[in-house]
């Protein structure tokens, strides 16, 4: 996942006092939001989400991320209820969808207002709560039942607090430039919480309620609640959001009854007709199930929309924007359940292209971005992300995921209509982004308010040398020169079916010679990858995940593979639920730092699928089994951005990584992508053809159903079945041209 950095000065050296008085980094758990937000109801429609606690709340006090967020504004930071002064028990939630969640509370025991004494769980409480991106609402339905044989008679309060912090001030920055925040005001029993930004666009929430409330004072409100024996009632509340340079069109409009029944939440048709509209997968075993399921909720919760184009935001709620490589590799892993995603990021990507020198915002001719905001401080250019462009591997990635879109559809339309962006993607990779003009692929920040390093490991300390020391830019990464080489060998394909013979060759040949020297310069003698060369071509020569990627690319040669392969599933590297991103042997190690030793599920999914392009299928198998079991630790079965690096003996559980991002894209992406892998599903939509090699499958699993599954303009539903050692592949319905082609 990528992250963002303040300005700071570069201090060099081994140390951690000096790393830490270096910089302040804007990455997970290094600054005030560090609440633990691993135990989080999240629910998401479009670019609308709300994040709670457990019990439906979010606190009153500050420094927590929990809030209802909508273009990087947290337009409410505190929502809290009692009933009968207290705050009720919770007992359980569930959501089951992306848009909607349900909650179970109890009461305490409390004394009513006539001094009567409510025993405990004499109440119980369903909490309703559907969220709904296209009316920018949020509308939660409480419904109260008298759990006893006595009359009950209490009060219901709630209270409503927002500051309108930008998202970026919430992560750790502090605005230059603030708006004012109005006082609550009531207008025809609507609550309004308004907020006049300093970039002139005034943002506010709406609160409505089914019934009028019997005490209002700011912005607390509190019901009167009478029922008989085992009597319910409901109540309705609905948060609207507004966000204009116009005033008038944040205002609270004339009040208008609310019914409970009435609210259907409108996501259900968009996430009905996406779930329904995607490749299906049915195995035999229940946890494997379970964990597809949770991955394509979180994957619908995570469509994100600019204009008519659509793509997945990274993740909730830190990165719930466009970014280039976490958006363009939830892309590639999404491709054989849904092609037209890719094609929309790619075609947002594309449009959004670098087109000038920009030092502020990193931004080069052909560079791919890295980050899109739309926020108040970057409305005022106080961040550059306008996009910032500061990566250094969206770029190929964003040529790989034309070229594998192109493999599964079989069409060469967005290649020919992208040609100008794609040549300038290329001409960038070979001179704009080779700074040392060593003929490598490398990054050096042009802004100190910009990401200090730029690959996918990008905290302020994620590129190490062995002695401890940070890497120095321009720094060129394994896993970017990896991507270079598969994108120039995917291109010249497209450019040979394009009938241009000269530039595929040339592009294969810039590809060779890549390869060549990357086996000679990133390897080290102790038998892996190095993590990275610095300014001076001297090895940032420690063991990490990153070498993994030369897999997935096949840039390494057999032997060098070979020897990668033991490394990374040492128990140095392989701690029993994943790969780490840096061995335990190294003096940098830490399992809790961000990319210094925890395990990150998208990174082991390219992995796995670099094992099984060098024929290490029972080691492929052995992380996917991994972290399919850790899936099933974490709530609803979701994979989280990342967590802890201990070794699987030591506390038999995954540990949280207390501030993942969750649901996060390519998290989600894993699961799914990983077992693609596994069944080698290889698409040739040019030929008409499915190439199915070496299919393999986890012992426990003796069935697997697919239905839906798109190779051009074919569809084709097939039915995997172990028998005895091999496992036997049958196409069980056909539509359109298709040969499928069994590779044992």
């Amino acid at each position: 996942m990528t992250r963002d950095h303040d300005h700071t000065t570069r201090i060099h050296g081994p140390s951690d006092a000096t790393t830490a008085s270096r910089r302040r980094e804007l990455t997970p758990g290094s600054f005030g939001r560090g609440r633990d937000i691993s135990h989080t109801v999240v629910i998401k429609d479009k670019d609308l989400f709300f994040l709670t606690e457990p019990d439906g709340r979010v606190p009153a006090e500050p420094g927590h991320g929990f809030g209802l967020f909508y273009h990087d504004c947290r337009y409410l930071s505190g929502y809290e209820i009692r009933i009968g002064q207290q705050t009720p028990e919770h007992l359980v939630w569930h959501a089951e969808t992306g848009y909607m969640a349900i909650i179970a509370l109890t009461n305490p025991e409390f004394v009513d207002s006539a001094g009567a004494t409510i025993g405990r769980h004499s109440i119980g409480i369903r909490w309703v709560r559907v969220i709904d991106g296209s009316q920018l609402a949020l509308h939660d339905v409480f419904t109260f039942q008298n759990l006893t044989l006595s009359h009950l008679d209490f009060t219901f309060s709630m209270r409503f607090l927002s500051a309108f912090e930008d998202l970026f001030e919430i992560r750790g920055l502090t605005p230059k430039q603030r708006g004012v925040i109005e006082p609550p005001r009531w207008v025809n029993n609507l609550l309004d919480l308004s907020y006049r930004g300093a970039d002139g666009v005034y943002r506010s929430v709406i609160v409505q309620f089914s019934r009028k409330p019997a005490e209002i004072d700011g912005s607390s409100l509190a019901f009167d609640i009478v029922l008989k024996p085992n009597e319910s009632t409901d109540r309705l509340v609905s948060l609207t959001v507004r966000e204009s340079r116009d005033r008038a069109a944040t205002r609270p409009r004339p009040s208008f009854r609310l019914e409970p029944k009435a609210v259907e939440p409108a996501a259900q048709k968009r996430s009905n007709k996406w779930i329904q509209g995607i490749t299906d997968i049915y195995t035999s075993s229940i946890s494997l199930n379970k964990s597809l399921k949770r991955s394509m909720v979180d994957l619908d919760m995570l469509r994100s929309y600019i204009g008519k184009e659509e793509y997945f935001a990274a993740g909730v709620p830190w990165f719930a924007a466009l970014f280039g490589r976490d958006s363009i590799i939830t892309a590639l892993q999404m491709l054989a359940f849904d092609c037209r995603i890719a094609e929309h990021t790619i075609l947002l990507l594309a449009a959004l292209q670098g087109k000038r020198t920009d030092p502020w915002r990193d931004e080069q001719p052909g560079k791919i971005l890295h980050e899109l905001r739309v926020g108040e401080m970057a409305n005022l250019n106080e961040v550059p992300h306008t996009p910032y462009y500061g990566t250094v591997d969206a770029t190929p990635l964003f040529l790989i995921l034309i070229a594998r879109h192109a493999a599964w559809s079989g069409e060469l339309a967005l290649f020919n209509t992208l040609r100008q962006n794609i040549d300038a993607a290329l001409n960038w990779i070979s001179n704009g982004g080779d700074i040392s003009k060593r003929g490598y692929l490398e990054y050096q920040r042009n802004t100190a308010a910009g990401l200090e390093n730029q690959g996918w490991k990008d905290s302020g300390d994620g590129i190490v040398n062995s002695d401890g020391s940070l890497a120095t830019p321009p720094i060129a990464l394994v896993e970017v020169q990896a991507y270079v080489y598969l994108a120039k060998v995917e291109m010249a394909e497209l450019y040979r079916r394009a009938g241009e013979q000269e530039r595929a060759h040339r592009l294969e040949a810039e590809a060779e010679d890549l390869k060549q020297r990357f086996n000679r310069d990133f390897w080290v003698e102790d038998g892996f990858y190095a993590l990275a060369l610095q300014n001076d071509g001297q090895q940032a020569a420690v063991m990490s995940s990153n070498a993994g990627h030369a897999l997935w690319a096949g840039i390494a040669t057999p032997d060098c593979a070979a020897q990668t392969v033991e490394r990374l599933m040492s128990e140095d590297m392989f701690n029993g639920w994943g790969i780490r991103t840096l061995s335990e042997r190294e003096r940098r190690y830490n399992p809790l730092g961000y990319h210094l030793g925890t395990v990150w599920p998208h990174d082991n999914s390219l992995i796995v699928g670099g094992l099984r392009n060098y024929g290490y299928d029972k080691e492929a198998i052995r992380v996917f089994v991994a972290l399919l079991d850790a899936a099933t630790f974490f709530d609803a079965h979701r994979l989280p951005e990342l967590f802890a690096g201990f070794s699987k003996n030591k506390f038999g559980v995954p540990v949280n990584y207390p501030v993942a991002c969750q649901p996060q894209s390519w998290a989600a992406g894993t699961i799914p992508y990983m077992f693609k892998t596994l069944l080698g599903l290889w698409p040739q939509a040019f030929e008409n053809r499915l190439l199915v090699r070496r299919p393999i499958l986890p012992d426990f699993i003796n069935e697997v159903d697919i239905e839906g599954l798109r190779v051009g303009t074919a569809n084709v539903d097939l039915k995997f079945e172990r028998t005895f050692d091999t496992i036997a592949v049958k196409v069980l319905r056909q539509e359109g041209r298709l040969d499928v082609v069994v590779e044992l």
